[in-house]
């Protein structure tokens, strides 16, 4: 009998991996403090004292501005909120194109749509997974009028080559940093390299405050539209006085106190929860370099990953196996972690699928039935979503990438340890594999 779990052997590790839990006694004490003054929200939706919230959502935009070298920092209740926030802020209208990734979450790319602009997917950089800049320039037409750039699972895009283009063009350019906080490129942080930046601060990121999401910016017009945007535009400009009422119909974004007090506990332990996690990929990718057909995550020039997941790149033909029979080997060797019960061990492969590959882009329907945006009177030739349009992104997707989380804090170096040996496990037994024929 085989030694691989998948083949009826036991397990390299069957207990849980630990956590990630970066709540502790200090954001209980900063909820407790905003508990006991009872006030939970003091956003208003109008021009008011209270238009831009409470104490804590306040100091929370300090502080982040602060730590992420920023003028301003706007909370808002998610970073999707954010990017649309951000989408409007910088004058988006119908017909617009802005250039957005296909490999990242949904809202990176769906945020144009609210404003009736239309999204073009430009391919990846096989190594780094962010947005590659020869592609990006290829998709410029007359109607592009901005860029939406994700450093994706936490590695830094080629930003030097994207400002410069979005200068030659005259394009604004986003940056989805909702993985990639505490990130730097050539020593300055994601979020501040283009006109505005987006983070995200939901549970599974590394800082969090359950739901919640962070605008920065170093532009002042730029910033106030965001929180318009934030908190019912509409209803505020005339009194406030803004004469550009361009894309001010508002929304309710709005953090509460309770969300912005754990947020500044979390921006303080940022920076080491950062540390750990690239120290465990150090080691981790000292015990897996030398494995066949398996290549360690590429890292932009000048860029500092924060590894949100760590993303391996897997070659069926240095092995001879597909990349689905090696994951699903890796994944019956690996235990659940705490808290994540019920998920299975944190490995995946692919990742998203190619975003224009989705329903609502391969039929065309968004809002109503009739293809808007993506057709209309001023639009009547549709965009270019057909399968191979980004074929970097497709390989990645369909024969490449493992992912995972285990080298998040606190991994110990024996949990480390642990991951390698089943890694190291599975592939000295790649002809067991083989003999096998799983998954034919």
């Amino acid at each position: 009998m085989s030694e691989l779990a998948l083949l009826g052997g036991k397990p390299s590790r069957t207990t849980p991996l630990p956590a990630y839990q970066p709540i502790g006694e200090e954001e209980h004490a900063a909820a407790n403090r905003v508990m006991k003054t009872g006030v939970l929200s003091k956003f208003l939706g109008s021009w008011a004292n209270d238009f831009m919230g409470g104490p804590e959502v306040q100091a929370f935009e300090r502080e982040w501005a602060e730590a992420f070298e920023a003028r301003y920092a706007v909370a808002v209740n998610s970073c999707t909120s954010g990017l649309y926030a951000a989408i409007g802020a910088i004058g988006i209208e119908p017909n617009d194109e802005v250039i957005v990734s296909p490999y990242t979450m949904a809202a990176s790319a769906t945020a144009p749509l609210i404003f009736n602009a239309v999204p073009i997917f430009a391919d990846i950089h096989p190594g780094t997974y962010c947005l590659d800049p020869v592609s990006i320039k290829a998709r410029i037409t007359s109607r592009t009028k901005a860029i939406l750039v994700v450093h994706i699972f936490g590695q830094p895009a080629d930003m030097d080559a994207i400002m410069a283009i979005a200068r030659t063009h005259k394009l604004k350019v986003i940056e989805d940093c909702a993985q990639a906080p505490f990130a730097t490129y050539k020593g300055r942080p994601v979020g501040t390299l283009g006109d505005i930046g987006v983070f995200s601060l939901n549970y599974h990121k590394h800082i969090h405050t359950g739901e919640g999401g962070v605008i920065t910016t170093n532009d002042e017009d730029l910033a106030e539209r965001c929180r318009l945007i934030r908190n019912h535009a509409e209803a505020v400009v005339e009194k406030k006085g803004v004469s550009n009422i361009v894309n001010m119909i508002g929304f309710n974004f709005r953090m509460g106190e309770l969300e912005a007090a754990i947020g500044r506990e979390q921006i303080k332990k940022g920076p080491t929860l950062i540390a750990q996690r690239r120290d465990n990929v150090r080691y981790l990718e000292e015990r897996l370099s030398n494995l066949p057909g398996l290549a360690m995550p590429e890292v932009e020039a000048g860029a500092e990953h924060v590894y949100y997941v760590h993303a391996l790149s897997y070659n069926a033909k240095a092995t001879g196996i597909p990349r689905d029979t090696v994951f699903r080997a890796l994944k019956a060797e690996l235990p659940e972690t705490a808290l994540r019960e019920g998920e299975g061990p944190l490995i995946a492969q692919g990742y998203v699928k190619p975003l224009y590959l989705a329903p609502m882009y391969q039929q065309l329907k968004a809002f109503g039935s009739n293809g808007f945006p993506f057709v209309s009177a001023a639009r009547p030739t549709p965009p270019d979503y057909r399968k191979g349009l980004c074929p970097n992104v497709e390989r990645a997707h369909f024969e490449t990438v493992i992912f995972h989380e285990l080298m998040r804090p606190p991994m110990t170096r024996n949990d480390l340890d642990d991951v390698a040996a089943a890694f190291h496990k599975v592939f000295r037994n790649l002809d067991d594999l083989k003999k096998a024929k799983v998954g034919s």
